[in-house]
């Protein structure tokens, strides 16, 4: 019987083995190289470097926006901001003065270089007879209470043993007092009539001194209206220049997004309405001296104060 030679069957190789029996086979499977996408590096590169900016931003200045920067501006700076709901049984009470519209403004231009400088010397030369055993010391004409330690005198009563201020620093006083409540009536599109001045007013000295009782603390946020009742516009003169004079002691508004600062300049005036639309606070001086005077308004004139005399 004869048989029949079979052929070999070939076996099924791997892809690696058929390559090997197939030189050309390496060249027709290497991958392509990847095919870059620079519009992606680009948008990548854009955003990393724009994060680092904010991320350094906001380092750099914890959080704060400058609003009104320590150089002089020729003209007035205005945020309007929406009114919290503080005013509303004053509007129907005090109709012509409770605000309809509320905000922070500052202007550079309302109080005399000379008036300033006569300010701050009155301040100075109150302030002189007493201090605060903190960081925080008052001289109010009105009351006439002035720190001293950890208390308060009576700086008419130290007048009655020697000449500290004369009848023109009342004067001078009085007339800045008028300039800013008619700059904050114009603004506010209120007659000036039904503005009156109410407590607390005062000059202020603060200095980088560790707080010895509350009213060293300066630094707390707050809401005028709700800490002081009769307010309903607050103003604030300076009368030194931040980062001249002192370091540290910006006033800052707090908002939803970030800190808003005004820094004082001499003869600066700041004022805005006094409710919850404007929670704010002092940063604590860390150097130097900083003197400015509170001038504070009402709508309601059982709260009314007199200018102070002698």
């Amino acid at each position: 019987m004869s048989t029949k030679k079979r052929k070999p069957v070939s076996k099924i190789n791997s892809g690696e083995s058929s390559q090997e029996s197939n030189p050309q086979s390496k060249e027709r499977v290497k991958p392509a190289p990847p095919v870059i996408s620079y519009r992606r590096i680009i948008i990548r590169t854009v955003l990393i470097v724009g994060s680092l900016i904010l991320i350094r931003y906001y380092t750099e200045k914890d959080g704060f926006e400058s609003f009104a920067p320590n150089t002089r501006q020729s003209r007035k700076l205005v945020a309007d901001i929406p009114c919290s709901k503080d005013y509303d049984d004053d509007r129907k009470v005090f109709t012509e003065c409770a605000p309809k519209k509320c905000g922070r403004i500052v202007m550079d231009n309302v109080v005399s270089e000379e008036e300033a400088k006569n300010m701050l010397k009155i301040a100075q030369r109150g302030l002189l007879r007493g201090g605060s055993s903190g960081g925080a010391s008052i001289l109010d004409l009105h009351s006439g209470a002035l720190s001293q330690g950890e208390q308060f005198v009576n700086i008419y009563k130290l007048m009655e043993r020697e000449k500290i201020l004369t009848e023109d620093d009342f004067k001078i006083y009085t007339n800045v007092k008028n300039k800013i409540r008619n700059a904050i009536a114009q603004h506010f599109e209120i007659p000036v009539s039904s503005l009156y001045l109410t407590k607390p007013t005062f000059f202020s000295r603060m200095i980088d001194r560790p707080a010895k009782t509350i009213h060293d603390e300066y630094w707390h946020p707050h809401v005028d209206k709700k800490t002081y009742g009769s307010f309903h516009y607050t103003s604030l003169l300076y009368l030194s220049t931040y980062e001249k004079n002192f370091k540290g002691g910006r006033f800052v508004f707090i908002d939803k997004q970030v800190n808003r600062t005004v820094e004082p300049l001499m003869g600066r005036l700041s004022f805005f309405t006094s409710g919850a639309e404007n929670v704010h606070f002092v940063e604590k001086v860390t150097e130097g001296t900083r003197y400015a005077v509170t001038v504070s308004f009402t709508c309601d004139p059982s709260q009314a104060i007199s200018d102070p005399k002698l």
